[in-house]
């Protein structure tokens, strides 16, 4: 059975700057829906100005990993839907935030944290296979390089359970770009790439990274278990 994936954009950038738009036109969730589906892979496209910003209660329910991109309008995204989105990950269903997402409002709240950073200029960038061992990690070379935009330590987020990727910047900065968590149920990877105004989501290491972090993701599970505080009222022995 194919994974099913809902991959949410915010999907203004490409509406509004010239720059963007030229690169990936018909938006970077449309583009990556391109290269990433197949067989196993199933992707439905969502975006903040769709009714329902996008994601219905069906469509959450139908979803094994919800990916996401955000960027100038975090702000937007109700909180009822991002609680909403945070009890399914708990309940098994696994999440891929990239760039810029590590300041929405699914991230922090799923995570715990801030998000915050130090960013820059867009650059060269090597990145480094810290756990080539990892599933995400397969086929991924021990580095490679992209342009990208500069993002650094520190990183204020949790201590990761893994860190798969690490990134240096020619300005010398460097950046944990590539980690997991487990909450609840669910698995989370966060991975930096994917500034609009770069191709670096065009750069086939990172596709098979993303790709990766999708099977990773997906839930192990089909069980009935969804995490919910259980009230017994049968005693066990009898």
């Amino acid at each position: 059975m194919a994974i099913r994936v809902t991959f949410w954009h915010e999907f203004r950038h490409e509406k509004t700057v010239e720059k963007v738009k030229s690169i990936y036109p018909d938006g970077l969730h449309a583009y990556l829906k391109s290269c990433l589906e197949c067989d196993d892979i199933k992707i439905t496209l969502a975006a903040l100005d769709d009714p329902n910003q996008g994601i219905t209660d069906e469509l959450l329910e139908n979803t094994d990993v919800l990916m996401w991109w955000g960027h100038m309008a975090h702000h937007e995204v109700n909180d009822e839907l991002v609680e909403k989105i945070r009890k399914r990950v708990y309940a098994g269903m696994g999440f891929l935030p990239l760039h810029s997402a590590h300041h929405s409002k699914p991230f922090k709240r799923i995570i715990g944290c801030t998000g915050n950073l130090t960013w820059g200029r867009n650059q060269k960038a090597i990145v480094w296979n810290l756990a080539p061992w990892h599933p995400i990690a397969k086929d991924i070379p021990l580095n490679f390089q992209i342009i990208e935009e500069l993002y650094s330590e520190p990183f204020y987020i949790p201590k990761p359970d893994e860190i798969i990727f690490a990134t240096w910047f020619e300005d010398g900065n460097i950046f944990r770009g590539g980690v997991t968590y487990r909450r609840g149920l669910g698995k989370i990877f966060y991975f930096h790439t994917g500034h609009e105004e770069v191709e670096s989501l065009k750069d086939q290491n990172v596709q098979r990274v993303i790709k990766n972090g999708i099977y990773w993701c997906a839930p192990e599970s089909t069980g009935s278990y969804n995490g919910d505080n259980l009230h017994q009222t049968e005693p066990i022995l009898k």
